[in-house]
């Protein structure tokens, strides 16, 4: 099945691909209300001008007005450029692009088009000295599914997940957590309502369970052996003993049920009890078969698996009487306090408290936590009145802080990020309070809320202070892995992946273990990116990636008889590594490394049944050059059911290439995506398609040429500055939770210059957009009114 970029489309203004130019377009800030207008300054007037005479207004401006654009009467003067800020970008674009002036007209010198590029960018940057930073507004965001999910995990401390019945959260400029478009529907509402419900019963128990009892008998004990009878006689050096795998930490009772047989007038039989080889508890066992004794030991353990033991410490010399520990069962009661560890850490407080005020201390903590800043006086009273109506109307004190906390989940204050304006009527731009920063920076990097770290920093004013050493601290922290799942895979468009189904007969190969092998090397490398601190222009060209079997046999990488991985592993001396255990493989060759040649990507950007050139030059464009071409027109045929186009995949798009109204949009994406075409629709490297062998050249509009994905990505190298560019737009999209505007292009070119001096490391990038303005600060009094009044 096609998609619409597959069809035959018309022309039409967009922010095209900027070939050869190596240049970055510019995004302008606003003029503050009521700025009197100015002559065009005299380079514009000089060097733009000129060129807009001599290669725009005949077509725009002269007898005609093509696309309904008149440059003649466009004003010229800085103010007026920034006013009409998106015309301007278009020309530049379509200049840069080599798609103005038209084919048939005479085109510009390269010193031309640059001196046009560069007056025009003059002007913007004239006019942006004298705005007044606009640092942006926030819609109130809700928190989408992840977030809530972490942020119940790290509130409460249980191990659930609370939204698998939550509707699917929108989708806005490309992420999940944009506010504008995090709404909150009544079905939504009733799912909190019953999370919450959840949540607090699961987390903190009103009767608490019985200790629960493991026990296991005597035949089932190690050493194995065949067994019938009820008891396990122990008469030579050693234990009987058993494992158990304890889910709970706690205090716990280890129990034998033992007799022991000794020759009348020799040493009574001695045994100890042993946790993990230690030996608790030295005794004397008597009793017999039908009086047989129980001997316990106390013992404090953690979660996990711990062996149980009952051992024979004087068995018989040679010669005497055998001196025999007979064993029944080993039992392990316990933990003594079940209460969930949730339970436990939600009702922690100082010993020997009057109830009263543990369930105010309780209170405290619990909303301020949930609410991510200190609570108000008022807030803590009213939801202790909450816990106190339940005891007063008889119900335990349990149940009081059980209806506080579904009260709590189910407010505004938890369910949204609000940030409340401390300094409503100043009227310049001003920093949030410190406990919203905290809150920004951790559900940017973690998606979930602040930790006690931040949480302290805040609470003494001293995390705006210690940005950079919070931000290397939380990329090195294992909660990391949010920003690879929520903002690498959302803005590379691989959550697809999932749903992609490619014709089972041309691609048998492909199975569930293969799609999860796709989409957890891109995981994989993206994350030794951020956890590394490595140059993000590692994401074009990387020379490493993570295999593991079924990936190293897709691609190739593979001796004959498909063990790869494994011999390499035994050459170096080690072990055989797991089937499916990923490992680090170093990539020398061309045909492999960065994101372009990993199967996720070329995988979500092809058809069923075939490569998709336009798709994959298309996510090129868009996902790592921001350039993206502009959408087809609706209601045109499709490329596979035009019966006139003929040949081969390239041939036939190169037909409908032809169609001048095709050419515009496909002319840069057709040229990237057929450098591609040696990888088939599910990422695996080929020579021929069919009969046919792969012509994977391209060549741009300004006329740079290249030859397969090796190429390719020196040439995406090339424009390094789109991409860094590109990748901060999206970055700080996902960080600010709403869409970039014009007023936005400064921090964006700030952040990427730091990045550039900083060798482009991924750390640069994250402390450039938490220290940029439109992360720190926000809008004063007057510039909400003036955006109020454009509205």
């Amino acid at each position: 099945m096609n998609t619409p970029r597959d069809r035959i489309c018309q022309p039409c203004p967009s922010r095209f691909f900027v070939a050869g130019l190596g240049f970055l377009l510019v995004c302008a800030l606003t003029k503050p209300a009521g700025a009197a207008s100015s002559s065009p300054h005299a380079d514009f007037k000089k060097v733009a001008g000129a060129f807009l005479e001599k290669h725009c207004v005949e077509c725009h401006g002269g007898k005609t007005t093509k696309a309904d654009l008149n440059l003649k009467k466009l004003d010229r003067a800085d103010e007026a450029i920034l006013k009409n800020r998106k015309v301007w970008m278009n020309v530049l674009t379509q200049v840069g692009a080599g798609e103005m002036p038209p084919k048939k007209q005479a085109r510009p010198t390269l010193a031309e088009m640059e001196g046009f590029t560069q007056a025009v960018e003059a002007a913007f940057g004239r006019a942006e000295l004298t705005m007044k930073p606009d640092p942006g507004h926030v819609t109130v965001r809700r928190l989408n599914r992840n977030e809530y999910r972490n942020t119940v995990r790290d509130l409460i401390g249980v191990d659930f997940d609370p939204t698998a019945d939550f509707p699917s959260d929108d989708i806005g400029h490309g992420f999940d957590n944009i506010g504008d478009v995090l709404s909150l529907s009544p079905v939504l509402m009733e799912r909190y309502m019953a999370a919450a419900e959840s949540i607090a019963e699961t987390s903190l128990v009103v009767e608490r369970p019985k200790p629960p009892v493991r026990t296991l008998a005597s035949k089932y004990l190690q050493p194995g052996g065949t067994f019938t009878a009820r008891f396990r006689p122990l008469d030579k050096a050693g234990t009987l003993s058993t494992e158990f795998n304890l889910t709970t930490d706690g205090d716990f009772k280890f129990t034998a049920r033992v007799y022991g047989l000794a020759a009348e007038g020799s040493e009574p039989v001695k045994m100890a009890l042993v946790v993990n080889g230690k030996e608790l508890k030295e005794l004397e066992v008597g009793g017999s078969e039908k009086q047989p004794q129980n001997h316990t030991v106390p013992i404090t353990l953690p979660v996990g698996n711990h062996r149980f033991a009952a051992k024979l410490l004087n068995p018989s010399a040679t010669g005497e009487l055998p001196r025999t520990l007979f064993v029944e069962w080993l039992q392990v009661e316990g933990p003594a306090d079940t209460r969930p560890a949730s339970h436990r850490r939600l009702v922690a407080t100082g010993e020997g408290k009057p109830k009263a005020e543990q369930t105010r201390e309780i209170v405290t903590r619990f909303v301020t936590r949930a609410f991510r800043r200190p609570a108000t006086p008022v807030e803590i009273e009213r939801y202790l009145k909450v816990a106190e109506a339940v005891e007063a109307s008889g119900g335990k004190w349990e149940a009081g802080l059980q209806m506080m906390i579904k009260s709590v989940l189910c407010s505004p204050k938890f369910l949204f990020r609000v940030e409340l304006d401390d300094r409503p009527l100043t009227k310049a731009s001003h920093p949030l309070d410190e406990f919203q920063l905290a809150s920004r920076l951790s559900y940017f990097l973690w998606s979930t809320m602040p930790d006690d770290e931040l949480f302290a920093l805040a609470t003494k004013g001293q995390l705006t202070a210690n940005l950079d050493a919070q931000v290397k601290r939380m990329l090195k922290h294992e909660q990391a892995a949010a920003l690879v799942d929520n903002f690498a895979l959302q803005w590379l468009q691989l959550k697809r992946l999932q749903a992609f189904a490619p014709d089972a007969k041309l691609f048998p190969n492909f199975n569930e273990p293969l799609r999860r092998a796709m989409l957890r090397e891109t995981e994989l490398f993206f994350g030794e990116i951020l956890r590394e601190d490595r140059s993000v222009l590692d994401l074009i060209d990387g020379n490493f990636t993570y295999l593991n079997e079924a990936l190293a046999r897709h691609y190739g990488i593979a001796d004959t008889a498909g063990n790869w991985l494994y011999q390499k592993q035994t050459q170096t001396g080690g072990t055989a590594i797991p089937r499916d255990q990923f490992v680090r493989v170093a990539l020398p060759m061309k045909e492999r490394g960065g994101l372009l040649s990993q199967a996720s990507v070329l995988t979500v950007t092809s058809n069923p049944t075939r490569t998709s050139p336009v798709k994959r030059g298309r996510w090129v464009l868009e996902q790592l050059l921001g350039t993206p071409p502009p959408p087809p027109p609706p209601n045109v045929p499709e490329l596979d059911g035009q019966k006139k186009l003929t040949g081969t995949l390239r041939q036939r798009m190169e037909q409908h290439r032809a169609n001048p109204n095709c050419a515009s949009c496909h002319t840069q994406m057709d040229a990237l995506g057929f450098a591609l075409e040696n990888y088939n629709a599910v990422g695996a490297w080929r020579a021929k398609d069919g009969e046919d062998a792969i012509d994977a050249s391209g060549t741009l509009p300004d006329g740079k040429s290249f030859n397969g994905p090796g190429e390719l990505k020196a040439v995406l190298k090339e424009k390094q500055e789109l991409f860094v560019r590109n990748l901060t737009e999206k970055m700080l999209i996902y960080a600010l939770g709403r869409g970039l505007e014009y007023y936005d292009g400064r921090a964006v070119r700030q952040i990427s210059a730091q990045l550039a001096k900083q060798d482009y490391k991924f750390s640069a990038l994250v402390v450039g957009i938490v220290k940029s303005e439109p992360f720190r600060l926000r809008r004063g009094k007057e510039l909400n009114d003036q955006q109020a009044a454009t509205k």
